[in-house]
Parts: C-alpha cells; structure tokens; sequence
C-alpha cells in the first residue's frame, strides 16, 4: 500500500453494538495482528515485538505502566503492540509526499489519515508561495532556528514544550539548553494531566510521584481504582488486578463508565482461558458516581471512620485511625477531622451521586484492608478541585498508616511512557530550587530562577504575542490541548514553529509564519551515533528506570535522535556554551554522567544501568520521609466544593443539558488514532459520537442515532461547538455524556482550569445539545 491509499476501514459502514466479552482474549489477538499486518513491516516488527520491555531490547512507547519482575517471551500488551507496529511501519512521508499534498489539502484530512501515511523521514520547511512544505539540510534548519531564538527580546518569547515519550537524555539535554538560552518556558504534556497529581502530593507528602512499587501489588488486602480505565490505557496492569481478587484482596473500582477491563479480563497468554473461552473478574466492587464527584465519596468514607473510630473508643474496641503512625508522621489532623465532622451527609450524597449505604460500602472495604493501595488516573486530575480530591485521597490512607508499608500506598497511574522521567529530568516550568542550584553549581552559568509558562499559559502568551517562537520536542500540541480553535490562531501567531516528530499530524499543519518538521527516531529504531549504538532510559510510573535499545534500521539516514535534534539546536543557537553539545551526543553515556552530578537519585547512572530490568530511584514518602514544609505528612483541610459547576458557567445565563468526559477510545492512545473501532464501547468505524444515557436522549427531545451539535457552556461570548455527533445510547449514569478525545477539546474553554494545577477540566464539560445544523431541538 503506498501513503496516499484509502485507509483500511474507510469502507466499513458506521454502526454500533454493545460488546458483552471480556477485555482481552481473541479480541486482543485479533487487534494485534491486525497492526502487524498493516504495519507494512511484518516480518521485521516480530523480532521488534519479542524485544519489547526485554532487557537488551525497547521499552514500549505506549503507557508508563511498569514491567513486571518475571521474564517471559511476551512482555506487552494489545496496545504496547499497536504502538510498536504504528512506529515501525514501512510507510514514509518524504518530499515526495509534500509535493502531491499542499498544507491545506493536508488540514481536510482526519488525524487517523494523517498518522497512517508513515514515518517522516527528512527535514521540512513550510513554502508559502507553494503551500508545501520543501526539504531543508539539518544545518539550514539549525541556523534557522538559532537566527529567531537569538533575535527575540526575551529568551521568555519562545516555548519549549515537551511531550511524555522524550527519553530522559533527551529531556536533560533539552532543559540545559532552554535554561542557559534563559528561561523556563517548560509547557508540556504533564500540564494536561499529572499535574494536580505532582502538586497535591508535594504539599501533602513531600514527592510528587507514587510511592509504590510493582511488588507492592502481589501484597495489598485492597486496591482502589479511582477514574481510570486500564483495559484501555495501561493493559497490562489487569494483570495484577485479577491476580488479586483471584487471591481473595478487594478491587474497588470507582468509575462512571462500566469499563469492561473493571469487569472482567481474558489473558490472552493463558492457553486454558482461551480454548475455554473464560475469563476472571477484576473488581469485586464497582462504584459510579457523579462526574467529580469522587471527593464527595471520599470525604464520605472518611466520615464514616470518624464515626467508627469514636464508636470504638466508647466502646473500649480496637481503633479504626492508626494513632501511631499519625502521632510520629501526621500533621494537621484535628483541623482535618473538624472539616470532616462539619461536612454535611445530604451534601455528601448529593455532590457524589452516590446513596450513604454505597458510601458505607466503600468506606468498610477501605477498612477491612490492613494495606491498602490507592490509584488513580486522569478522571480525578481533569477537574477543577484535583488538587483537593488528591489531597482527600491522602487524607483517607494517612488515617490507617497506609503509606510506607509493603502492599500499601498511592499510585497515580501516568501516561506516557516517560512522562515522569521528563519531569526528574528537569522538565518543569516552576523549578524546585534544589535543581536550580545543581544546574548552576555543575555548568557555572546564571541559571533563570523566575516560573516559567505552563501549557495553558504557552497557549496565552502566544494568543497575545508576548511568545513568538514554539518548538515540540514530540508531541502534538494542536490536538492534544483544550480550545482548539483558539490553540491553533496561537500558533499561526508565531513567527516559527518547529515540532520534532516520528510521523505526520495536525500541528504540523497549524504553522507559524516559518515552520519546520524535524524527523527524529522512534523507540524502535537503533539508534547509531559517532561512538556506536545508543540506549536510552525512561522512568515508569513506579521510578524504576530502564535502559531501551532500538531494534530496526531507521527508514532514512535523514532522521536524528531526539538528543541529537536537541544538541544542534543548542549548538547552533550557543555554541559551545555551557557544554559542547556535538561532543555529548556521541556517546550518551557523557550525557548520564552529567545526570548523575545534577539530577538527586542517578549517582553511578551508568553502572546502576546494567542491572537486568534497570534501577529503582527510591522515594522519600514510601520510605516515610516527609520533604514538606513541616516535615511531616500533612492532613489537608480543604471545604468541598460549594458547586461542582463553575461559576463562569452559571455566569453564562443557561444551564447545562449534561455533563461531558471526554476520553479515549480502545484504538487510540493520546492522540494518536490506531484505527476507528472501539471494541468494548461497541462502536465501529466511527468517532464523532457522543455516549448518553437513553432516557437523557429522551429527556432533552432526541432520539438514539440522531445526530446533534454539542455546544460548551461558558460566559466569554465565544461559541464553542462540534458538529454532527451521533447519539449513542449507553449504560452511563442519568445526567452525564462522554466522547472522543480529542475531537471534543474545541468544547472545552482554555480558562477552564484546575484550581493550583492548570490543568484544563476535561472530565467535566457543561454542555448543551442542538440538533445538528439547527439551532433548536426536536420538541
């Protein structure tokens, strides 16, 4: 198949059909060879595949679930397969392609079109005069980039944003760059997503990351899982969820949706299984409450033990609170329990949309767990008050001691595989002063000591034209950030943008005035430099750091690793300041060493490397050492939201018909689109759905399978609409809608913002339906 052919499921008709298997099985092995197969590269992607999270081979370039500790021939998951054949495709996207596509024919294409077409293989420059983008020798494109970074007034004026997938050297390399050009302009992918998580546990317990490890899963009484859906996003962490409820722990799962890798799961490698057709359950509870409504069911729970620990103390009984854990760590926990006993039930129940029995349930299965582990996705940090909803989450685990022992702790689940590592590596546009002092203390420069732009801020700046420069280190900024019509007049507003990708999308199509397409390697590819092939490493979500070598021989002698990319910007643009860049580069065993003097945790990084499965960095609260303010682990006070909606919502005169998630399907992962399926939502060859419960449909004057217009709510007097969703009837709770990242971020506006994280609230977006190119609905 050459690039410009018809996509394979262009000519399947839309429908859909509830799915009643399991997550997993056939299913998964199906999905599986279909990538393979249009990969183009089949042959070759096997050798890639069995290399996958192998020592000596690649770790995945999907999610930042971690490895477990057994060897094994197969070490991945549906997805991790999907992501691996997506990469190491035969399909180019070279000049040849740009001469048959303008950039305006490009933009009516669909981001599944788009990424299809393959690997870009050499460097572009955008032609206004043709509408094209031309070949550019890497120098050109170097110098290009050095002539506008260095002819701002500000070093201020240019963002650096960086995507979750950038390997820690390349990260390194690319935050001592941008700090001695002068800034800490750092807007990148943890912003839209983690980032309430980092916050809330910082002022709560000292670190920003989880505290425990894979281990820890094999020993927990109970695991809950808060706003997630693995089956889809982190696959392999069904494993160790069934192993648990087989082994007799409660899984509570607390989600809107029924995801059915929360129900149950078919192990694709399991023989027995398969030939029977049978499968294991992965929860024994399932809670679903109100869109942001889990820390009114957290709150709740903690009511109830207040309750219960009183009651045993009248009683002589044994405590529910663990006093001695939180007399010699806690701090704060009698103003606490005083916002605990002032927070009314009714307003427990209602803001939660949960009944007090469900509450009560939940609350005695937390309990009935000597070691307890919490995790949690983006359905707790894409609303308004995470940082809070997190910080509740510590609140419930510090009053039984339940961070710091073996089997117990919290786990924010991340994403992309190296989202973490970027952020230890430096990657953060309020710096800890700690890095700060390093940096300048290794590389003798003033390092900027001022915060830097988040994504949402990047976005502001270059809307107003205080930044005139963007560079992508990865990524696919027009898409993946809210607003996105006001996303992409910011980046037509710069002088020159300049993304550095494995394959073609839509923010490569949404230019500045210049524009440039940098072609790097992927995670498969070998990646050779002047003193031979190179590893990389990323970090999990569980800090143990791993070595990744690429497998395949890059389709062109064009593409540069994203350290290299990086140093010749920073040569071009510094010269031989602070470091000579060129020099690190060729080895980037160079590059750790200087992560070792600089980064807490690395001392050694290079022998520590050659252990089989990596290194753990260690953490200071799952070893109980609190790096806050007060040297403890701190209670945190906060008062439930007067009103989940926000008030610039109200403030636009109108009440929402519902409340809108939006969410990936099974074939995606971020933005990037494997195919138009969503197996176990039951959707086929579509996207521009939009999921409601039926006597909502009926409610509002619709119909199933009629299509609609969905139009955001907000007081700025901007409209914010998509066009021609279908209606699709679904098992969702009354009152909610879900769709299709990232075909609903226009809904959600760009002032739509966690409280202290600035994460956009895409898990709550106040919505009203029209029927589609009409302005009313059928009565």
């Amino acid at each position: 198949m050459t690039s410009h052919q018809q996509l394979p499921q262009e000519q399947i008709t839309p429908r859909y059909k509830p799915y009643h298997g399991a997550a997993g099985g056939w299913g998964a092995l199906r999905s599986v060879a279909k990538a393979w197969v249009a990969s183009d590269n089949a042959l070759k992607n096997i050798r890639a595949l069995l290399k996958t999270n192998q020592n000596g081979g690649f770790d995945c370039p999907g999610c930042a679930w971690g490895d477990s500790p057994e060897s094994g021939m197969v070490k991945f998951c549906e997805n991790g397969a999907k992501a691996v054949n997506w990469e190491a495709t035969k399909r180019r996207v070279d000049a040849a392609f740009f001469a048959r596509h303008s950039v305006t024919s490009l933009l009516e294409q669909s981001d599944y079109w788009l990424e299809y077409q393959g690997r870009l293989t050499e460097p572009m420059v955008y032609d206004p005069a043709s509408d094209r983008y031309q070949p550019i020798d890497w120098d050109s494109a170097f110098a290009l980039i050095a002539r506008h970074l260095n002819n701002l007034a500000t070093p201020d004026q240019a963002e650096f944003y960086t995507s979750g997938r950038a390997s820690n050297e390349a990260a390194f390399l690319y935050q001592l760059f941008v700090r001695a050009y002068g800034t800490n302009n750092f807007p990148d992918c943890s912003n839209m997503c983690h980032e309430a998580s980092g916050v809330a546990l910082g002022q709560s317990v000292g670190v920003g990351k989880g505290t425990v490890t894979f281990d820890d899963f094999e020993h927990a009484d109970a695991i809950f899982v808060w706003g997630q859906n693995p089956g889809t996003n982190h696959p392999r962490m069904l494993d160790p969820l069934r192993d648990a409820v087989k082994r007799g722990a409660q899984v509570v799962c607390v989600n809107p949706l029924k995801e059915r890798g929360l129900e149950r799961f078919q192990h694709p490698q399991n023989p027995l299984e398969m030939l029977t057709n049978s499968d294991r359950p992965t929860n024994t509870a399932y809670f679903r409450p109100a869109l942001g409504g889990d820390m009114a069911l957290l709150r709740g729970m903690a009511k109830f033990l207040l309750q219960w620990e009183r009651e045993a103390q009248a009683k002589g009984e044994p405590a529910i609170f663990d006093h001695v854990f939180i007399a010699e760590h806690g701090h704060g926990i009698n103003e606490y329990l005083a916002v605990v006993d002032a927070t009314p039930w009714e307003q427990l129940q209602a803001q939660s949309g949960l009944t007090l029995a469900e509450i009560e349930q939940a609350a005695r299965m937390y309990c009935k767990g000597k070691r307890v582990i919490m995790c949690w996705a983006m359905g707790i940090t894409q609303h308004r008050h995470s940082v809070p909803t997190i910080q509740e989450i510590v609140n419930l685990m510090l009053l039984r001691g339940n961070i710091g022992l073996p089997g117990a702790g919290l786990c924010p689940v991340r994403g992309h595989s190296n989202v973490q590592g970027d952020r230890t590596m430096g990657i953060n546009e309020r710096p800890p002063a700690l890095l700060l002092d390093a940096l300048q203390k290794r590389f003798d420069f003033a390092v900027p000591r001022h915060n830097g732009h988040n994504t949402v801020e990047a976005i502001h700046a270059m809307l107003e034209g205080r930044a005139k420069v963007f560079i992508g280190l990865g990524g696919n900024f027009a898409q993946a950030t809210p607003d996105s019509e006001r996303t992409a007049r910011a980046l037509r507003n710069c002088e020159l943008t300049v993304h550095i990708s494995t394959k073609l999308n839509r923010s490569h199509l949404v230019h500045g005035k210049q524009a440039l397409i940098l072609p790097c390697l992927g995670r498969t590819d070998i990646d050779l430099q002047a003193e031979g092939p190179q590893a990389v490493t990323v970090e999990d979500s569980f800090s143990m750091v791993h070595a990744s070598n690429g497998q395949l021989h890059p389709l062109s002698k064009q593409m540069r690793s994203e350290p290299s990319v990086v140093a010749g910007i920073a040569a071009a643009t510094l010269g031989k300041q602070p470091v000579d860049w060129n020099w690190l580069v060729a080895d980037y065993d160079r590059i750790r060493e200087l992560i070792a003097d600089t980064i807490p945790g690395f001392a050694n990084f290079n022998q520590r490397l050659r252990h089989p499965g990596g290194f753990y960095l260690g953490n200071s609260a799952g070893s109980r050492q609190w790096q806050t303010a007060t040297k403890r682990a701190n209670f945190k006070a906060n008062l439930l939201p007067d009103s989940l909606l926000d008030p610039r919502v109200r403030a636009s005169g109108q009440l929402p018909d519902l409340i809108m998630q939006s969410m990936r399907s099974h074939d995606q992962y971020n933005t990037t689109i494997y195919g138009l399926d969503d197996r176990y939502r039951g959707v086929k060859a579509q996207r521009d759905v939009l999921f409601v419960n039926e006597a909502d449909i009926i409610r509002l004057g619709f119909a199933p399978g009629q299509k609609v217009d969905i139009v955001s709510l907000w007081d700025d007097g901007l409209e914010r609409r998509v066009q021609g969703f279908t209606l699709l009837a679904y098992d969702i709770p009354a009152g909610q809608a879900a769709a299709y990242y990232p075909e609903v971020n226009p809904l959600v506006p760009l002032e739509s913002i966690g409280d202290g994280s600035h994460t956009p609230t895409s898990k709550f977006v106040a919505i009203k339906l029209e029927r589609a190119g009409d302005s009313g609905r059928i009565i």
